[in-house]
C-alpha cells in the first residue's frame, strides 16, 4: 500500500496571506473549510437531493456537456484499450434531467460512470456564482463539475488552480512537475480530456512496463477533502482526482495560465509542440546546444541577460506592447506557413 506524503493544510486562510506566501511558492495546501459558508454546501451537506434542488433554482434550460462511461470502464475516464479513442461518451443533456438521472443511479449496484465537467455558471445556471462567492476571486468564474464516483487519471493543468469540493468527497493525488518522466505522460497532441495524461493506473500500475512510476509514487501527495474544503493546486503538479461518492461536485478558479479564461495565445504547450517541429531533425548533441540556448535566455541560468542589455534592444526579453507583441505573432505565422 502506497504512503503518500501530506499536503500542509491551513483553516481560516486569508486571501492576502494566499497569494503573497502561498500561490507564490508553487506548492499545493489544502484549505479546510474554504467554502464552508456557500449555501451551495450546506444544501449538500443535507442531503443530495437537496443539493440537486438547490441547483435547479438557477436553471434556465440551457443543455450542458455530459460525459458517460460504462461499467466496464471502472469509473475511469480515459482512453480506450487500443488508444483508438476514449472509452467513454459525450453529448448534451438538460441539467435538471442530468441531475435526476444521478439521484436515480445512487440506488444501483452496477451504474456507469457519469458527469458534467467543466461548466460555466452563468451559462447553465445564472445567479449561482453570485450566491456562493469566494472573497479571493470577487471577479473571477469558478468552473462547475458534478457527477457520481468517477476517476480522472493524472494530469496536470496549465495554470493555478484552487478546486473546491462541494458535494461529496474527492480524493487528489499529487506529484511534483519533477516527476514528470516518471508518470509516462500520454501523447502531447491525443488526451482523453484536453490535457496529456499518465499512461499509468493509480490503482493497478504495471511496474513491469512502467518501472519509474515507483519513484513517482515515493514523491507523491494525497488529500481528501470535503464538502466545504479546497485544495490549491499548482501550475504544472500532475493530479490524480477521485469522487467518492455517488453525488460529488467541485468549483475550481483557474485564474492565469493557459486555462484561464481569455488566456493569451501561443500558450507554453503550444510553444513546446512548435520546438519540437523545429529541433525534431537536429541530433541529440545539437538539442543540447539549443538547451543552453534555452537556459540562458528563458530560464535566467547563470547571467541574467537583461542585466547587460539596453532595455532599447531586448525587445522579447523585456518589456512589451501591445503592437510589439502582435507583430511578433505575425511574424511567426508567417515563419509557419513555409
Amino acid at each position: 500500500m502506497t504512503v503518500y506524503k501530506q499536503i500542509p493544510e491551513y483553516r481560516g486562510l486569508q486571501a492576502q496571506q494566499f497569494f503573497e506566501q502561498i500561490a507564490v511558492e508553487q506548492r499545493p495546501v489544502v484549505m479546510r473549510g474554504f467554502a464552508q459558508d456557500w449555501p451551495l454546501v450546506a444544501a449538500a451537506k443535507k442531503t443530495p437531493q437537496d443539493f440537486a434542488a438547490y441547483l435547479v433554482r438557477f436553471y434556465t434550460g440551457k443543455k450542458a456537456r455530459i460525459f458517460v462511461a460504462p461499467p466496464a470502464a471502472n469509473k475511469r475516464f480515459y482512453y480506450n484499450d487500443d488508444m483508438t479513442g476514449v472509452n467513454y461518451l459525450s453529448g448534451e443533456e438538460r441539467v435538471d434531467l442530468f441531475l435526476g438521472r444521478l439521484l436515480e443511479l445512487m440506488d444501483r449496484e452496477i451504474y456507469p460512470a457519469i458527469s458534467m465537467q467543466n461548466s460555466l455558471p452563468s451559462e447553465l445556471l445564472p445567479g449561482l456564482s453570485e450566491e456562493n462567492k469566494s472573497n479571493f476571486f470577487p471577479d473571477i468564474e469558478p468552473r462547475l463539475w458534478v457527477g457520481n464516483e468517477g476517476i480522472v487519471s493524472t494530469h496536470y493543468d496549465g495554470s493555478d488552480n484552487i478546486a473546491c469540493v462541494v458535494a461529496g468527497r474527492r480524493r487528489f493525488v499529487l506529484f511534483p512537475p519533477e516527476q514528470l518522466g516518471n508518470l509516462y505522460p500520454g501523447p502531447l497532441n491525443f488526451t482523453p480530456a484536453g490535457a496529456p495524461t499518465s499512461m499509468v493506473n493509480l490503482h493497478e500500475p504495471d511496474f513491469e512496463r512502467y518501472p519509474h512510476f515507483k519513484t513517482a509514487l515515493d514523491n507523491a501527495y494525497s488529500a481528501e477533502l470535503e464538502p466545504g474544503d479546497a485544495i490549491f493546486i499548482p501550475m504544472l503538479w500532475w493530479h490524480h482526482v477521485e469522487s467518492l461518492e455517488k453525488v460529488n461536485a467541485l468549483m475550481n478558479y483557474w485564474w492565469n495560465g493557459s486555462s484561464a479564461k481569455g488566456a493569451t495565445s501561443p500558450s507554453p504547450i503550444d510553444s513546446l509542440n512548435i520546438a519540437l517541429l523545429a529541433m525534431r531533425d537536429l541530433t541529440p548533441k545539437q538539442r543540447n546546444a539549443w538547451r543552453c540556448m534555452f537556459d540562458h535566455y528563458l530560464f535566467n541560468q547563470g547571467i541574467d541577460p537583461t542585466s547587460y542589455i539596453p532595455e532599447h534592444q531586448q525587445h522579447v526579453l523585456g518589456k512589451l506592447s501591445p503592437e510589439y507583441i502582435r507583430a511578433a505573432k505575425d511574424s511567426f505565422i508567417e515563419k509557419l506557413k513555409k
